[in-house]
């Protein structure tokens, strides 16, 4: 599986091939500009579109020498170019081209990831319809609460998708700026109309104030947006994992044939994979931590956050698509065992009908402390003796003259839990056409 993502397009994204031919782009746009004003001669452009190229093994001899990859980089290019290279990086500072470029590189990254998103959340509202009326018990404090559906497990992951997709689109607008502003943003050997047509060029906002580079507050929320998807797709392997459990038993990752789970004990099924993503989601919150340190840099500039920047912001993307590939293998192969579900709903013995009773007891008059003690009395009791609950509430003369026998009988029916689910799909709009038509009819 890791082998295989290595095919993966964010591995491409991120080569140094890809980084050089970014800042060609914005060198190309910004000479284009200038061009524009009346400032680079026709033939010289012409020119420098033609012959501008670089050198990967080139560009890292130098670098050996001067210790700076911009100018190692255009020294490079002008080799390729020669004498109209004067015109290359006319008026910029290296970072409006490495930010300008890093915009790009970001905004690429994260228009894979979110056509992976949105593929991930259309399998997840399926297993949302598939499984909208498979019932199962929900739990809180990891305690058996009241019947909810394994549908609307999925229907409320799939939500959360969703506002992660929103999410990670906004990020990408935010860091889809640039800035062609000078050494500390003043434009002092630069005309700002540059920026603007080298942005338009580009397909980039201009930033409407920098210093000498982007502001890392636009960083920062590209990873936390990116941190929160993480978030989510954790809370969803943990859920597979709880479930998976031996005593659970409800849905099992999937498991390939001729897998083995461990090298000590044949029997053995792990949830390796949600694991995985449990382990990666920290690598993704670690590296947010580390965008918002980095906003804050001294005045116009250092370069405290770019060394940093060089490992967090590939590494979270590769990571949060690698995460979304994972859990749409696990989901879209996940097996699921309503019989077991079914089974862990009557492990109790009809104590999760609780409430209902009580509710029942208040509606005939008694006070919802009175109540309380009367089923909490009789819950207790069957616990205790491993009696069903409907069997002492039915030998309970108390509630025997508040409630009749077919009252009893309704607040121990599992439907009444799952009365509103089609409800809750209709709101969020789950149904389809044929679907819709069918339930209106």
């Amino acid at each position: 599986m890791i082998e295989r993502y290595t095919l993966s397009p964010l591995k491409e994204i991120w080569s140094e091939e890809n980084k050089f031919r970014k800042w060609l782009d914005v060198e190309l746009a910004v000479c284009e500009a200038w061009a524009k004003l009346k400032k680079i001669p026709p033939r010289s452009l012409k020119n420098i579109q033609t012959r501008a190229q670089f050198d990967i093994k080139r560009i890292n001899i130098i670098e050996s020498k001067v210790d700076h990859d911009v100018i190692a980089f255009l020294t490079s290019v002008a080799e390729k170019v020669g004498p109209d290279s004067r015109f290359i990086h006319m008026g910029c500072t290296s970072s409006d081209i490495v930010d300008t470029a890093l915009a790009l590189l970001l905004r690429e990254a994260m228009d894979v990831i979110i056509a992976d998103a949105q593929e991930f959340s259309r399998l997840l509202k399926r297993m949302a319809i598939r499984y909208k009326d498979t019932l199962c018990i929900g739990r809180t404090h990891g305690v058996h609460a009241e019947p909810t559906t394994f549908g609307l497990k999925m229907a409320l992951f799939m939500a959360e998708m969703e506002r992660n997709i929103t999410r990670l689109k906004e990020a990408r607008e935010t860091i889809s700026v640039g800035k062609i502003s000078g050494a500390v943003g003043t434009y002092s050997n630069i005309d700002p109309k540059v920026e603007e047509l080298t942005c338009q060029t580009l397909k980039l906002k201009p930033a409407p104030v920098s210093t000498q580079i982007i502001q890392r507050d636009r960083h920062a929320e590209y990873l936390c947006a990116m941190a929160i998807t993480g978030g989510t797709l954790e809370k969803l392997a943990t859920e597979i994992r709880a479930l998976q459990r031996t005593e659970v038993a409800e849905v099992e990752e999937p498991f390939k044939k001729g897998q083995k789970g461990s090298s000590a004990m044949p029997h053995k099924k792990n949830p390796i994979t949600c694991e995985w993503v449990c382990g990666l989601s920290r690598l993704l919150r670690g590296n947010a931590q580390v965008a918002l340190e980095n906003i804050n840099l001294w005045h116009e500039r250092d370069i405290s956050h770019s060394s940093a920047e060089r490992v967090i912001l590939p590494d979270s993307t590769i990571v949060l698509h690698y995460m979304i590939k994972c859990m749409h293998r696990v989901m879209n192969d996940l097996v699921v065992f309503p019989r077991n579900m079914l089974m862990n709903i009557d492990r109790t013995g009809g104590l999760i009908f609780s409430q209902r009773l009580l509710l029942m007891l208040v509606d005939k008059g008694l006070t919802r402390e009175q109540a309380y003690r009367m089923v909490q009395a009789d819950a207790m009791k069957a616990r205790n003796s491993g009696r069903n609950l409907k069997l002492q509430v039915l030998s309970d003369q108390l509630i025997n003259k508040k409630l009749s026998l077919k009252e009893i009988e309704s607040a121990f029916d599992i439907r009444y839990y799952t009365r509103n689910i089609n409800k809750i799909f209709e709101r969020m709009d789950l149904f389809d056409g044929r679907a819709k038509a069918k339930r209106k009819k």
